[in-house]
């Protein structure tokens, strides 16, 4: 009976195993460290891209905010001017103001009343004088609540039944006193006033008014 020794073979192929084990291991390392590479790669890639959008977004949002702020000193501007441009017409319209409210009280009193004296207060005008009776005074308010462009919110102060001085038959009339808004109409209205007052003929007849 031949026997033979095969301890060697299997050594061999025992080294052989372990040698393509170290193999593939290290074959699996490389290969996972080439995949982390190529996906920091990526990451680094991405992150790049990323804060290259970023940027931009800054740069857009600082430009916004240079043209929000240029579009506020625009406003700010544009109000300033606004406003001078009132203070301009408020000047302008006061200038003639008591021309138009001396002929607008002229206008608005009624047939049997006489105006003695005005004085404004800013923008209320008191205004006294005699009546033939109560309801002239309350024409002359509906008057002024409703027809007048330049006067508005008549309050009564005060009315009252007194004896004319120069009355040698000691006759009664009603003496009030009443105070009346400066208001500025528009600039048509201003135009109608201007037209109205050029063709309407000066004074009115059976009233007054003395300053």
């Amino acid at each position: 009976m031949i026997r033979i020794n095969l301890l060697p073979h299997r050594e061999a192929k025992r080294k052989q195993k372990q040698a393509a084990f170290y193999a593939l291991l290290a074959l699996g390392a490389a290969a996972g460290v080439a995949v982390v590479l190529a996906v920091g790669a990526y990451n680094a890639r991405q992150l790049s891209a990323q804060d290259q959008r970023n940027l931009v977004l800054k740069k857009a949002n600082a430009e916004l905010d240079k043209q929000i702020a240029e579009i506020k000193t625009l406003k700010e501007e544009i109000e300033a001017l606004k406003a001078r441009q009132q203070a301009v017409q408020d000047v302008q319209g006061d200038r003639n103001q008591p021309v138009y409210l001396l002929d607008e009280l002229v206008r608005q009193t009624p047939e049997g009343m006489h105006l003695k004296s005005l004085k404004q207060e800013g923008r209320r005008v008191v205004l006294t004088g005699y009546a033939q009776s109560q309801e002239r005074v309350a024409e002359l308010l509906r008057n002024l609540s409703g027809n007048s462009a330049w006067l508005e919110r008549p309050e009564l102060v005060e009315v009252k039944a007194v004896t004319l001085a120069q009355s040698k038959t000691g006759r009664k009339v009603v003496e009030f006193t009443l105070s009346v808004a400066i208001k500025r109409p528009t600039d048509g209205e201003e135009e109608g006033q201007d037209a109205a007052g050029a063709a309407r003929p000066a004074g009115k007849g059976g009233s007054g008014v003395k300053s």
